[in-house]
This record gives C-alpha cells, structure tokens and sequence, in this order.
C-alpha cells in the first residue's frame, strides 16, 4: 500500500512537472495575453489610434524627413500647368540642426519665448486661483459672474484677437481715448517693442483666465468642506487655511494645467501672429511664428529650416515635460 502510494505520488509529480513545462513552453506572450482579454478594449481604440496615426504621425515623420534635406521652394516638386517639375532636394543630415542651433536669432527666439511663456502661465495662474476662490464662496449673482469670466473662452480666439489690436490701435484705439481723456498722451501700445511685448502677453492671459479658473474651481469644490470647518475651530486663519488646506488639495490639479498651459502657450500662434505679426521689427517673435515664417512668408520659403524649427519646438517641450515629471514624482505626485 505504501509502495503504491509512493508511485502514485511520483507519477502525478512528473505529470505535473511535464505540465507545468508544456504550459510554460506554450504561454502566450504578454502582447498576445492582452489582446485576447481586452479585444473589445483594443478594437474600440484602434479607430482613434488610426486616426491620430494619419493626422500626427504622418506630418510628424515627414516634417522629421525634410529637416533632414535642403528642401525649399525651388527644388520641391510641383505642377506649373500641364508640366510637373521633379524634387531635386538632397538628403543634408543634420546640417539644418547644426546651422539653426549656431544662429543667434534662435537663442534670441528661444529666450523671449520662454520669457513668454512663464509670465502667461504665471500671471494665468494667479488670476484664476484668486477668481476661482472667490467664485467658490456663496454670493449673489454667482452664476452671472460665472458664465461672464468664461465668456472670453468661449468667443473664437481670432475674434478676441482682432478687437483687442482696435483696442490697442495707438491713434483710434479705445484704450488711448480714455488715456486720453484723462490728460495723458497715448501709448504706442504695438508700435514700441516694450509695450507690444507687454500687449501680447495681456491679451493671452485674458484668453487663458478662464480655462484655469474653471479647472482650478473644479479642484476647490473638490476639497472636503470639513477639512476647513476643523482648521477653523482649531484657530487656522483664512491664509493658513489657504496655505495648508487649499494648496495641497489644488497640488493634482494645478501641475495638469500648469503643464497643459505650458504647452498651449510656448505654441501660441494666434496671439503673436494676429496681433504684431511678430513686430515691431522681430521683437515679439517667438519660436512657433518663426517657424511660420520661414515657412510661408520669407522667399524663397525654407521648408527644411521650417521644419526644423518645428522639431527643436517639439524636443523642446518634450524635454521640459520629462523633467516636470520627475519634478512631481519626487513630490510624491503620480502622474
């Protein structure tokens, strides 16, 4: 009986060790696995992968490739009438690159774009957290006073753009006839470099305001109103509530649209472009509208230069939204 037992025992091992080695030997990969129990998960977003492949990728590859050659309007292919003219551009590796990265006027650009860029978020920032605090607290009208602060939001940002340079204009401009009429001269509000810098990043943030107000009003509402109560009875005054209860529960909130407005405003073509048109002269010129313009004003148009700004822009902002995340990751956000 013990014999037998025994057997049994060490038959069923070795069944079980040559199972465990067939199953082993035959485990689907790890790709394989996820497909087969998430089909419907990948066949949903698959379309929407296709899609952004087709409207993303294929530009981003190409505009890669041209950056890469000497590219121009002369020695592109085209069709002038019934005659099609082949490309005769040459692959120039990484020539652009290094002419564009040794150029001045790219440190220039590079500079006032970041410069740009940090007083709109910031300013942006600041006067949505100060309106969406006092847009969090009951009062009458609120709701007014809610659908007016998103009204810019919501008007097209070409429109918005065109009624503040009538705004600004130096001669007819609304802003110099109450200047005005209060004794002092006007201000060449987009004809003096200072000043235009000083216009464009106003009229972004007057553009941007209501985006963080109602994001950051979505992460107020979100904060337990007992927290506030508790802190309250334990003698918290409203800055200490605001600096220990408040800040930390924006902290998820505001590194996503930090780094999202980051992002829409280092590329904020419309701003620049219908406003100064990069002037006056090239002083509010940023990386994007130089790109633009190599593009499709200057003669003969560079599209190997152009592209090559665009894919500096990108690496750019990809190497900034590298070091903003491990920026949060070390402060114990996960994201």
């Amino acid at each position: 009986m013990t014999v037998h037992t025994g057997q049994s025992t060490a038959k069923a091992a070795g069944e079980g060790a040559r199972g465990r080695g067939r199953a082993t030997g035959e485990r689907p990969g790890r790709l394989r696995r996820a497909l087969s129990t998430h089909w419907y998960a990948w066949t949903m977003v698959a379309p929407v992968v296709i899609v952004l492949g087709v409207i993303i990728g294929w530009p981003l590859g190409r505009g890669i490739y041209l950056s890469l050659t000497d590219a121009n309007e002369r020695n592109v292919g085209r069709t002038i009438g019934a005659n099609h003219i082949d490309a005769t551009y040459k692959f120039v590796g990484l020539d652009n690159y290094v002419d564009v990265l040794n150029d001045p006027i790219f440190v220039q650009r590079l500079m006032w774009t970041v410069v740009w860029t940090v007083c709109c978020v910031s300013a942006t920032f600041l006067l949505g957290l100060v309106l969406a605090n006092m847009l969090n607290r009951e009062f009458r009208g609120r709701a007014a006073y809610r659908m007016m602060l998103i009204l810019p939001w919501a008007v097209p940002g070409f429109v918005s753009v065109f009624a503040w340079r009538f705004l600004f204009n130096r001669d007819n401009g609304l802003l110099n006839k109450v200047l005005d009429g209060g004794g002092i001269s006007a201000v060449p509000w987009l004809d003096d470099p200072t000043w235009a810098k000083f216009s464009v990043i106003a009229v972004n943030v007057w553009l941007g305001v209501p985006f963080m107000m109602v994001a950051l009003l979505g992460g107020l509402q979100s904060i337990p109103g007992e927290l506030y109560e508790a802190a309250e009875m334990d003698g918290a005054g409203p800055w200490k509530r605001f600096l220990y209860i408040t800040v930390p529960g924006l902290r998820s909130v505001s590194s996503t649209v930090i780094l999202l407005s980051t992002i829409w405003t280092f590329n904020m073509f419309p701003v620049i472009f219908l406003l100064t048109r990069g002037g006056p002269g090239d002083s509010t010129e940023i990386l994007v509208t130089q790109a633009f313009r190599q593009a499709f004003v200057e003669s003969p148009r560079d599209f190997a230069g152009s592209a090559t700004w665009g894919v500096l822009i990108l690496a750019v902002l990809m190497i900034f939204a590298f070091v903003y995340r491990r920026s949060l990751r070390k402060q114990g956000e996960v994201w």
